[in-house]
Parts: structure tokens; C-alpha cells; sequence
């Protein structure tokens, strides 16, 4: 079994962009069936004792559930989609125990506390996006390598602590309630979005080691200050769409300077000014592109020159 091809196949099925359910549809809402899971079962594979076979994949999207008690018996599962459903209870679940894929978007859940995380110690790719979350806590993943929880109410970052999360390579938190970056000690995670927040500023970013995307469009940024030294791999840093106003506000990227490779300022105030490609590239002389356009050999070229005259 080729588990990254089932893996692709199943988090490309929906989307998740809102977490409104339709009152008239509750009404019908239903516990799940055997009959339910048995339409929604594929692929056969071996059992994780190699003494038989069995259907590890269940796709429940769009059954209008409200009670998945029933698939407590289906232990051999490990991708499960349960989005678009009204859901707020995953106990259910904690007998999964070889679970490795889980989706449960646009549901009901207003909580990680009592639900059964800290059972499902395989989980590797976890997405709760839009549901009515406020905060991650009782949520544990030790072998958890992604995490969306795009659309719901997080307001803080402190209980991402590499503790719980050692190894988060990814984690989405696009159109939650946040201010601030500050609380996140997450040494290997590779790709942050925090796009549509209300980031106002950034802190807490030394402990971001291994980062190598930062995606911050859309939030209430003024200035750059709080990038640090430590982010060594940081490739890619998209701020499109926040309040930057002056060159100076720049200063602080010249600390990622030497690994960073493309940076989006677009739909900054700092864009409109005379020379802003200028002072962009004078801070990072080896950026190879620029708002999505290429950096030049001769625009390169030409920009350094402007430095020589400049210092002389």
C-alpha cells in the first residue's frame, strides 16, 4: 500500500472554508450505521498482525452525523474523513488505535479536552478546521506531523510546546483570533501559516529553528521586528496585505537575510513608495523573488551598483 497516495487522495476531497451548518439539516441529524460505514469502506489491506485483511479506509463526509459510537468496532481503520457532519464527541475513536490520517472538518467540536488524542499515538495528519475551537488544550500528538486548525476561535499559541508536538512539521492556523506569535516552542516544524489573524506583532520566533515558510498575509503588521537569527532556514515569508508603511520597518529581515529566497510585501502602504524594490533588495541582496516576480541578473546587478555609489 502506498499509504502517501491514500494520504493525497483523501485531503483533496474537500474544502474547508466555512463552519456554518444549516439548522433545517440538524434536525435530520443521525448516529452512525453499520449499514453507513460499510458504503463508505476501501481499500483492503493487511492487518497490522499480517494474519488477515481488512478495509482501512472510511469516508462518513456529508451523513449528517451526530454519533459515531458505532465505529468504535472498526479498529484495522487508519484514514477516516468525518467532515461535514455535527459532531462534537470523538471518543469513539480512541479504539482506532492504528490510526494514522483523521479529518473532521466543519463540525461541532468546541473542545480537545475528553476526546481521544493522547490514545491515538500513530496520528500522523490531523485537520479540525472549522469547528467552534477556542484553544488547543488536551491535545497531544507525538507522532503528529501535520496539523490543521484553520477557521475556528484560537486566540494563543502557548500549548504548542515540542513536548506534546515533537514532531509537527506543519501546522495551519489561518482565520483564527490571534495577535500575537508568541507561545510557540516548536524546534522542528518546517511550515507556519498564520495568514487572515490579527497578528499585530511578531514574538517568540527564536525557537522557530527548522522554519522554513511563514505565511502572515492578511493580519495588522506595522513592522518586521521580532524575525530572529535562529530562523536559519527560513525560505519563503509572505506578509502581503498588512500595514507596513515605512523601509525602516524592514530592517529586522536582514537577520533571515542569507537563507531567504522569496518574500510577498504586496498590498503593504511600503509598496507604493519610490524605490521600494531598491531598499528591498539592498536588505537582502540574494532574494530571488520579490511579490512572486523574479529578481533579475540585471535588476541585481543594477541594485548593486546603486549601493556602490550610495556608499561612496
Amino acid at each position: 500500500m502506498d499509504e502517501e497516495i491514500l494520504l493525497s487522495d483523501l485531503e483533496g476531497e474537500e474544502g474547508t472554508t466555512t463552519n456554518a451548518n444549516e439548522e433545517d439539516d440538524k434536525v435530520q441529524a443521525q448516529p452512525l450505521t453499520k449499514d453507513t460505514i460499510k458504503e463508505g469502506l476501501s481499500f483492503l489491506c493487511r492487518t497490522g498482525d499480517r494474519l488477515g485483511h481488512a478495509f482501512i479506509k472510511l469516508n462518513l463526509q456529508h451523513k449528517k452525523l451526530n454519533d459515531i459510537a458505532t465505529i468504535s468496532g472498526y479498529i484495522h481503520i487508519r484514514l477516516l474523513d468525518l467532515s461535514n457532519n455535527y459532531l462534537n464527541d470523538l471518543s469513539p475513536l480512541a479504539s482506532l488505535k492504528h490510526l494514522l490520517w483523521l479529518k473532521v472538518d466543519k463540525n461541532d467540536v468546541v473542545s480537545f479536552q475528553g476526546q481521544p488524542f493522547a490514545e491515538l499515538i500513530y496520528l500522523q495528519r490531523l485537520s479540525m478546521a472549522a469547528n467552534q475551537l477556542n484553544d488547543v488544550n488536551g491535545l497531544v500528538g507525538p507522532a503528529l506531523e501535520s496539523l490543521n486548525l484553520k477557521g475556528n476561535n484560537i486566540q494563543q499559541l502557548h500549548s504548542f510546546q515540542t513536548g506534546c508536538f515533537g514532531s509537527l512539521l506543519s501546522l495551519e492556523l489561518r482565520g483564527n483570533r490571534l495577535e500575537t506569535t508568541d507561545g510557540l516552542n516548536l524546534p522542528n516544524l518546517q511550515r507556519l501559516y498564520l495568514a487572515e489573524n490579527m497578528i499585530k506583532h511578531l514574538e517568540g520566533l527564536d525557537k522557530l529553528e527548522s522554519l522554513t515558510i511563514l505565511h502572515l498575509r492578511d493580519n495588522k503588521l506595522e513592522t518586521l521586528d521580532g524575525l530572529s537569527s535562529n530562523m536559519k532556514c527560513l525560505r519563503y515569508l509572505n506578509v502581503r496585505g498588512n500595514l507596513i508603511t515605512e523601509g525602516k520597518a524592514l530592517q529586522s529581515i536582514g537577520l533571515v537575510a542569507k537563507s531567504l529566497q522569496a518574500l510577498v510585501l504586496s498590498e503593504n502602504p511600503l509598496v507604493a513608495t519610490s524605490d521600494y524594490r531598491f531598499s528591498v533588495l539592498t536588505l537582502l541582496p540574494h532574494l530571488k523573488r520579490l511579490d512572486k516576480e523574479p529578481v533579475s541578473p540585471e535588476e541585481r546587478s543594477e541594485n548593486q551598483m546603486r549601493i556602490r555609489v550610495k556608499r561612496t
